[in-house]
C-alpha cells in the first residue's frame, strides 16, 4: 500500500496564528505592522527545506551564516521605525531579503545593503540622503561611514549587543553621531561584518 502523501502546509493559517501568538501577545498590536506581516510570506525568504519552520518563534538558519529572525524580531523593529511616505529608508540586510520586503510599501524609497557591503564602509549612493537606517541583525557598533549616509535628525532601528546579549535598539543621528538606546533583550541574529575589532590585554 502507498503510503499518503503530506497534506501541502496552510502558510496563511501559519501567518495569521504567528500574528495571534507571537506578535499580539508580545505587544505588537499596530494595525499596519499586522497588514505587512499577514501579507509577506515569510516562506519564500528561507530555503526549501527550511519552509514549514519559517513561522516558529525562532531564528532560521538560511546557511553560510546569514539567519532570518524570529518573527516578532522585524514586528518590533517595523513598530518602532514608525516609516512613512516622505522617508527615504536604508536598510543593512540580514541575508533573508525579508525585512526590505515588508519596508518598501511604507516609505517613499529604499535602499538595500548587504551586512559585509555596510560594515565595510563602500561607497552607496550618496552621504546624508536617508532617513530612517534599519540594521536587520544585533551588531556591536554601526561604523561612522554608515552614520554619514544619514541624514541630521535620521532614524535608527538596530539590534545591539551589549555586553554578550543583543537587544533592540532605536537612536538619532545628533551632531554627525548615532546614539542608540538599547530596549527589549531579543535573540537578534548578530551580524559578525559588525563586532568590534578584538583588542588584546595581558
Amino acid at each position: 500500500m502507498m503510503p499518503s502523501a503530506r497534506p501541502a502546509p496552510d502558510f496563511a493559517a501559519a501567518r495569521r496564528a504567528m500574528i495571534d501568538s507571537q506578535l499580539r501577545t508580545s505587544g505588537v498590536n499596530e494595525p499596519w505592522v499586522l497588514a505587512r506581516m499577514m501579507t509577506v510570506a515569510r516562506e519564500d525568504f528561507v530555503p526549501e527545506t527550511a519552509r514549514g519552520v519559517a513561522y516558529t518563534d525562532r531564528a532560521v538558519p538560511l546557511g553560510d551564516g546569514r539567519w532570518l529572525g524570529a518573527p516578532l524580531v522585524q514586528a518590533r523593529m517595523l513598530a518602532e521605525a514608525r516609516p512613512t511616505q516622505t522617508d527615504r529608508a536604508l536598510v543593512v540586510d540580514g541575508g533573508s531579503g525579508y525585512l526590505p520586503a515588508l519596508l518598501a510599501p511604507l516609505v517613499g524609497t529604499i535602499e538595500t545593503l548587504d551586512a559585509e557591503t555596510a560594515a565595510a564602509g563602500r561607497k552607496g549612493k550618496g552621504e546624508g540622503e536617508a532617513t530612517l537606517l534599519m540594521i536587520d541583525g544585533a551588531v556591536e557598533k554601526i561604523p561612522d561611514s554608515l552614520a554619514r549616509r544619514l541624514t541630521e535628525g535620521g532614524r535608527v532601528v538596530s539590534g545591539l549587543v551589549v555586553n554578550g546579549v543583543t537587544r533592540l535598539a532605536v537612536g538619532r543621528k545628533t551632531a554627525g553621531a548615532i546614539a542608540l538606546l538599547p530596549l527589549a533583550e531579543m535573540g537578534i541574529p548578530r551580524l559578525p561584518a559588525f563586532d568590534r575589532p578584538k583588542v588584546w590585554s595581558f
